[in-house]
């Protein structure tokens, strides 16, 4: 993307504890952006071992920080949105990192489209733990009926795959209407908060890389039972309160088809409707010479 004059100010929360292997990595991913509005915040849990040396390191190009113990994840989370003032929200954990030029490519989209109060990348980045890149997955898009059709979940047949946080911005607004994270979800809670932003605004896809996750042996993700638990439990309380039909074995095709490429090359040939039920926003750049940086197009899939 290139350089918008209108820099939306971005507050960036890094929630750390003992994560002194690759906070740094974090860091400097969001520091090396050298986006020029960027307002950056590390919440560390009272960490006991090289962590707050390296955070102290970079305290010049922080607006806040702080170690001491805290109440959990989404507790330090919530603790460091409260010390934000920009316009634009998202966390990273201390064990991801941001794709270069991400900042630059989401203050330029959210200043040129009012309209859009939260994104996510559609090329999700998964690292392994030396920070190389390991897959990459591709999304079609993002509809909020695909979300309450339970599609967006990390289980087998759940069909598109999970919207990953560590790529995903939005309006300060947008959070307050939601009230932040709802820390009686120890492991979803970013799940849920995707689920309350549902109630509110359409998630917009961005085609271009934001950010990755990291994979290593002490990721909280590896209680996988427990985090489809919470956030099934999540997705019935949305369900219920928007009186949401589920038909259990329309979702397990639909799931089977969109997980499959061949599955859904072969319904498409022979014009099965489940190929194509949603319908999303997705983000693409376009030739400058066109006037505006980007274009908004209507996706099915």
């Amino acid at each position: 993307m290139l350089k918008n004059r209108n820099h939306s100010k971005i507050s960036i929360v890094t929630p750390s504890f003992n994560q002194g292997q690759y906070i740094e990595a974090a860091i400097s991913s969001v520091l090396s952006q050298g986006y020029p509005n960027l307002e950056y915040i590390i919440i560390d849990g009272g960490s006991t071992d090289n962590s707050v040396e390296i955070i102290r390191r970079y305290s010049n190009y922080l607006h806040f920080w702080c170690s001491e113990p805290d109440n959990g994840h989404y507790a330090a989370v919530n603790k460091g949105f409260e010390k934000a003032t920009g316009d634009i929200f998202f966390w990273l954990n201390s064990d991801d990192m941001l794709c270069p030029d991400a900042l630059e490519t989401v203050g330029s989209i959210f200043s040129e489209f009012s309209e859009i109060a939260w994104l996510t990348t559609l090329q999700q980045f998964v690292w392994d733990s030396d920070g190389k890149c390991q897959l990459v997955k591709h999304m079609p898009g993002y509809s909020r009926d695909a979300f309450l059709d339970g599609h967006y979940m990390t289980r087998k047949f759940s069909g598109f795959g999970f919207i990953q946080q560590e790529s995903t911005f939005w309006r300060r607004v947008l959070w307050e209407k939601v009230g932040g994270i709802r820390t009686s979800f120890a492991l979803a809670g970013d799940f849920d908060l995707w689920a309350r932003f549902f109630f509110f605004e359409k998630l917009y896809g961005v085609d271009q890389p934001l950010g990755g996750f990291r994979i290593h042996d002490k990721n909280r993700s590896r209680q996988a039972n427990r985090y489809l638990h919470e956030a099934e439990r999540s997705l019935e309380e949305m369900r219920r309160k928007l009186n949401w039909p589920v038909d259990a074995r329309n979702n397990l095709f639909q799931g089977i088809i969109n997980k499959w490429p061949a599955l859904r090359r072969v319904a498409k040939y022979f014009n099965i409707a489940f190929s194509n039920k949603y319908v999303g926003e997705n983000i693409f750049q376009r030739d400058p010479s066109e006037g505006r940086r980007c274009q908004l197009k209507t996706v099915s899939f």
